[in-house]
């Protein structure tokens, strides 16, 4: 098992209730729960640190369950305290899919089975940059556990993985598949419905954004609804304004008119 700074192990996310819903949605890769670090003093040593998995899939930050998560985890006194990172920095990702993608849709998570191509937490570079600087370089002299989550890849869905989220798509008995982000569209939509949309801006020029098309998959046709990543839907940290603005303006159509995207 893979393990963030600290010890605590990393454990897959996957969708708890089972029962049928109304949308599928296809996430990237699963997110952590990020605390805050000072030291024996009270000086920040950093922001936010990845400390541990997320206790459901599309965690929304719940701050008492932040604390919860963190209070469990040991740091020698010498080291000082971990506390919950700001309340931007745990769940905005589930904040986003929430009001700004099921909600214009006329859902409520109840609706949803949640996805991901990579079901695991992994390290982005500000992350690896903050361990690098912060964790390694105290790691033996008080005998922490070395930090194994590996670094974001580029491929987060191999044909193995392909085949796992079509059985629970199949599960879900969802009519509408939302993928979240480029990655979603080129990895497993391609994949499973031979498609060729080498990214979502070619996928746009053909479509328009926001609108869903219909496809086969595993012999049965299916809605399939490819939206942009959530950090550029929210403005999440660097972010691309034109997609942004692209789906501010979805959002917008959606307000106007909510079978929008299901209209050719």
């Amino acid at each position: 098992m893979y393990k963030f700074p600290f010890g605590q192990e990393v454990h897959k996310l996957v969708q708890q209730d089972r029962s049928p819903k109304k949308v599928f949605v296809l996430g990237v890769y699963a997110s952590a729960v990020h605390a805050k670090w000072k030291d024996k003093n009270g000086k920040l040593v950093c922001q936010a640190l990845a400390v541990a998995s997320e206790p459901r899939i599309f965690w929304d930050g719940n701050e008492k369950e932040a604390a919860e998560i963190i209070s469990k985890i040991h740091i020698p006194e010498e080291l000082g305290s971990l506390e919950p990172a700001a309340s931007n920095l745990n769940g905005p990702s589930a904040k986003v899919l929430d009001e700004n993608v099921l909600a214009p849709l006329g859902f409520t998570r109840n609706d949803a089975w949640l996805c991901d191509l990579l079901p695991e937490s992994r390290l982005n570079d500000n992350q690896i940059e903050t361990i690098e600087k912060n964790y390694n370089p105290i790691r033996e002299r008080y005998g922490l556990d070395e930090v194994t989550v590996p670094k974001r890849p580029k491929k987060f869905c191999d044909q193995k993985r392909c085949e796992e989220i079509l059985a629970e798509l199949e599960e879900s008995k969802a009519d509408l598949l939302v993928l979240l982000g480029e990655d979603a569209l080129t990895q497993f939509f391609n994949n499973v419905a031979g498609a060729k949309y080498n990214n979502l801006q070619k996928f746009v020029d053909e479509n328009c954004y926001g609108k869903a098309i219909e496809a086969s998959i595993n012999g049965r046709t299916i809605k399939v609804l490819p939206l942009t990543h959530p950090r550029q839907i929210g403005a999440l940290g660097s972010h691309s304004e034109e997609w942004h603005q692209m789906h501010q303006n979805w959002e917008q159509q959606m307000r106007n008119n909510p079978n929008y995207y299901l209209e050719k």
